[in-house]
């Protein structure tokens, strides 16, 4: 599986229902792992971003569908990049 960082930034719409119903944050990781990734971490965060989150999944394609999915229903901002352990780094160079 790859791994994935995931900033999120919430809009006026999305800190409204966070701050309405704070349990949607957990409802949101179960949507997440059943379109196919895992959340290995999750932080909340000070500054530009609301969020960071590790995911794990299958390829590039599950994880734009997330992205897209997440980011189609105006609550979210999302900025998603490719990552690898420094071991995988080194040995690619």
């Amino acid at each position: 599986m790859a791994i994935y960082v995931m900033l999120t930034s919430l809009t006026d719409e999305g800190r409204k229902t966070v701050r309405e119903s704070p349990e949607r944050i957990k409802e949101v990781n179960q949507e997440v792992e059943a379109m196919g990734a895992k959340i290995v971490a999750q932080y909340a965060l000070l500054g530009p971003y609301d969020f960071i989150n590790i995911l794990e999944a299958p390829d590039n394609k599950v994880i734009t569908k997330i992205a897209m999915e997440l980011s189609s229903r105006g609550t979210l901002h999302t900025m998603t990049m490719a990552a690898m352990t420094l071991d995988e780094f080194v040995s690619s160079i």
